[in-house]
């Protein structure tokens, strides 16, 4: 973290798809960044899309509340296909990362799969671009900027950055929230060798031209760094996601009337978590005395539930549908313990939720299903978090539930005493951006 400074005020031009009032986890990253920069001496300017053209999975009007007062935020057109999918499949909601919301076996969501990842290159919001493009050129030909950050996903926002680069010679940060041709459901696009030869090109470029990378974990940096060999050290800066404290002001209530277990966020068969359900089963059944809960805030897929189902505690479990963030922050510290999943894909050990940072700062002990020594794994493990299980741990969860229940029967309270996790929060991260921007 970089302390304030009495440098001269520096002006950056921040470029991102996802702005109050979408919701999700995509937008939180970007939107405390500008919250926090003006601390630094930096004041940002964002360019977004028009609220009414935007194609956002899910809204969440609280978080315009973290938007700094005097911002200027320019909202521009766009032209994307979203409208027709939604007509063609009945839908009325877009797809979620991941396609938790949709049917993976239906001819249409085949045919509108193919044809984005096909015809709409690197994703389905490039449409945006050029109104992008030419709202950031006439603010470049009229002001001075000092940088310009493009963040991503959609990764086609990079190709905003890519061309602002060449076309003015402006100083350009690239901030790569996840992975771009190896993103766990990129195969699921079903792209042809000709459309992952320009995706690849195009991440490529990005990687080589911009002036700065920022990833959200170790891994996430060698996978970059590996496709580009002759990088230079130091380009590819680690800024992991966080927590904001002032999110976390109210106190924690862990209830004292049920064990209640929580996941929020989006929650796909590919996060693996059946043998951790059926653990679950097995110490519920051992302790008929302990009335658990299992609660899901978000969306989870059809296939979550057949688990569930399968796993016979449909009846302990509670499914919340999406919710503003200031309340899915209630409901984490209205909980006992707190459940995280990553899912069980290629790459995966780079895969580092934003929600993790969140869960760290509720004090709760954390139960982490995915690969051993992974990023999430490891931040867990030196912040004396929680633990994390591999996939098919089916002994090792029962037994660590088991404790656990063993722990709740003396007391209903298993709040940690301490969790080293300050270092995350949102204010430390975006000093180190500081510093970058300074640099």
């Amino acid at each position: 973290m970089v302390a304030q400074t009495n440098q001269q005020n520096k002006q950056v031009l921040f470029i991102t798809y996802y702005w109050p009032p979408s919701g999700g986890a995509g937008v939180q990253r970007c939107l405390k960044f500008v919250k926090h920069l003006p601390e630094f001496g930096i004041t940002p300017t964002v360019i977004t899309v028009a609220e009414k053209e935007a194609s956002y999975p899910v809204l969440d009007d609280s978080l315009a509340a973290d938007i700094p007062a005097g911002v200027r935020v320019i909202r521009t057109a766009t032209n994307e296909p979203f409208e027709y999918y939604k007509k063609l499949t009945g839908k009325k909601e877009i797809p979620y990362g991941g396609f938790a919301n949709e049917n993976k076996s239906s001819l249409t969501q085949k045919i509108f799969k193919f044809l984005r990842g096909n015809l709409f290159i690197p994703d389905a919001r490039v449409g945006w671009n050029k109104y992008a493009i030419k709202a950031a050129s006439q603010l470049l030909e009229q002001e001075s900027f000092d940088a310009v950050i493009t963040t991503s996903p959609p990764h086609s926002s990079q190709l905003i950055g890519l061309h602002l680069q060449e076309k003015f010679g402006i100083k350009w940060i690239a901030d790569l929230r996840d992975p771009w041709t190896d993103i766990y459901y990129y195969k699921d696009l079903n792209h042809t060798a000709w459309a992952r030869k320009i995706d690849a090109r195009y991440e490529q470029t990005v990687l080589e031209k911009a002036n700065a990378l920022l990833v959200t974990s170790s891994n996430t940096k060698r996978l970059f760094a590996d496709k580009v060999p002759h990088i230079e050290s130091g380009k590819i800066k680690v800024i992991p996601n966080g927590f904001d404290e002032e999110d976390f002001k109210i106190s924690s209530e862990p209830p004292q009337d049920a064990f209640v277990i929580t996941y929020t966020g989006t929650i796909t068969e590919t996060y693996n978590i059946e043998i951790f359900l059926q653990a679950l089963a097995t110490i519920i059944h051992r302790y008929p005395e302990i009335p658990f809960k299992l609660r899901f805030v978000g969306k989870i897929s059809d296939s979550i539930s057949k688990q569930i189902s399968g796993a016979g505690i449909q009846h302990l479990t509670e499914v919340i549908p999406f919710v503003p963030h200031n309340e899915s922050v209630k409901y984490l510290l209205n909980s006992t313990i707190l459940l995280i999943g990553i899912p069980d894909v290629a790459n995966n050990f780079c895969i580092l939720p934003g929600k993790l940072f969140e869960y760290l700062a509720t004090n709760k002990p954390i139960i982490c299903i995915g690969p051993l020594h992974s990023d999430a794994d490891q931040i867990i493990d030196e912040c004396g978090a929680g633990r994390t299980f591999h996939y098919a741990d089916y002994e090792l969860m029962v037994d660590h539930l088991d404790q656990l229940s063993h722990m709740w029967k003396v007391n209903h309270n298993l709040d940690l005493p301490s969790v080293n996790y300050h270092r995350y929060s949102r204010r430390n991260l975006t000093g180190t951006l500081a510093g970058i921007i300074y640099q």
